[in-house]
């Protein structure tokens, strides 16, 4: 499809993933003239786990979007498992995740943002943005702002020369569909001692699973004889959708702005796909950014960015402790079974449902001396 390019324009998103519509949603909501360009065609897809946590529905939610059930399958919590141990909670204030392909998603923002108004630039490869704007081949489209959405190798990043950072250590990710019944109303997160399965229900005859090791050469049907009990649950199911990649991690910059421009999503910084929180803390930094688009004070995103990764930057972490340690899942399980409320706080936790200090400080000295007697 051939375009008539714009000459200038409020706000320009390079990028046009769920990070970068969300973006141009909440530039669209506080009025700014939006152009969103990628070089890829509708839909876009990545992989992902594609279940969306309670606070991601809630940012979801301020972009004008609320998923339906017959757009998504919902889960009421999670659920970690290792060898013969199970512990599960569920998320607070009866809340519940929905899951749907991340082609389906996709289509709802792409849908949103051009109900918006947005203009959406399919096929469009991005050449620089400078003082000037964002290049198209030899065509420069004026920008007030110019926003980076393109992804974890973001060349909006280096043009920007934003892309100091300490080096971080990468995990590598697979995910496949597999036509199957749900077997749990949870998402469901399988240790094993080399690698992590994830399990989520898309639809009612479709499973969402997701592998993520430190091995490069690691694949699913690998990867899954490492984890029996998953294993077992896919067991003659068919699979639907063909096997996609990518890397993942904790991945923080030093700076997400200069001048003009600003990064958000996997641009701007990761959390580990352990988390769940990927297309959420995209979502509120959208949210976020548009505030401050409004007030031209992008020194504020920076603030208001570093404070929105802190919790599931820190919540990867701590679950990652777990990475490649036997006896410590095992331990853990058994002290989320003695203790289930111990294990329902971190879920609340880990979606934003903040407990009193005094609490925390209580199941932290509780899971601790659960470890060391288990």
């Amino acid at each position: 499809m051939t375009y008539e390019l714009p000459s200038a324009t409020d706000v320009f998103v390079v990028g046009g993933g769920p990070a970068g519509l969300a973006a141009a949603i909440a530039a669209r909501q506080r009025g700014f003239d939006t152009i969103v360009a990628d070089g890829m065609h509708p839909p876009i897809d990545k992989a992902c786990g594609e279940g969306l946590m309670p606070d991601a529905l809630e940012a979801l939610a301020q972009l004008g979007i609320r998923l339906s059930s017959g757009e998504a399958h919902p889960f009421c919590g999670i659920r970690f498992l290792s060898s013969s141990l199970a512990a599960d909670a569920d998320f607070p204030f009866h809340g519940r995740g929905l899951a749907l392909r991340r082609i389906a998603l996709h289509r709802v923002l792409m849908e949103h943002a051009a109900r918006l108004g947005a203009t959406l630039l399919w096929g469009t490869a991005i050449t620089g943005v400078s003082r000037e704007g964002v290049h198209i081949g030899g065509h420069v489209v004026r920008a007030r702002w110019i926003i980076g959405a393109d992804g974890a190798n973001s060349r909006v990043r280096r043009w920007a020369a934003l892309s100091a950072g300490p080096r971080p250590r990468l995990r590598y990710a697979f995910r496949r569909h597999y036509r199957v019944a749900p077997w749990t109303n949870h998402m469901e997160v399988y240790w094993g001692r080399y690698c992590q399965g994830y399990a989520t229900a898309v639809s009612d005859d479709r499973v969402c699973v997701a592998l993520a090791s430190h091995d490069s050469t690691l694949r699913l049907e690998t990867g899954l004889q490492a984890l029996p009990e998953l294993s077992a649950r896919l067991r003659g199911a068919e699979t639907v959708s063909s096997e996609r990649g990518a890397l993942t991690g904790n991945r923080k910059f030093r700076r997400i702005w200069r001048g003009n421009v600003a990064l958000i999503g996997d641009a701007s910084g990761t959390v580990d796909a352990i988390t769940g929180e990927g297309m959420g803390l995209a979502f509120r930094q959208a949210v976020v950014l548009a505030k401050c688009l409004e007030s031209g004070e992008l020194a504020n995103y920076q603030a208001e960015h570093r404070r929105l990764m802190l919790r599931p930057w820190w919540m990867a972490r701590l679950m990652l402790m777990l990475d490649g340690r036997s006896a410590l899942q095992q331990r853990t399980l058994q002290v989320f079974q003695r203790h289930p409320e111990v294990f329902r706080r971190l879920v609340a936790l880990h979606v934003g449902a903040l407990p009193p200090p005094t609490r925390l400080v209580w199941d932290g000295l509780t899971l601790g001396w659960g470890l060391l007697t288990a």
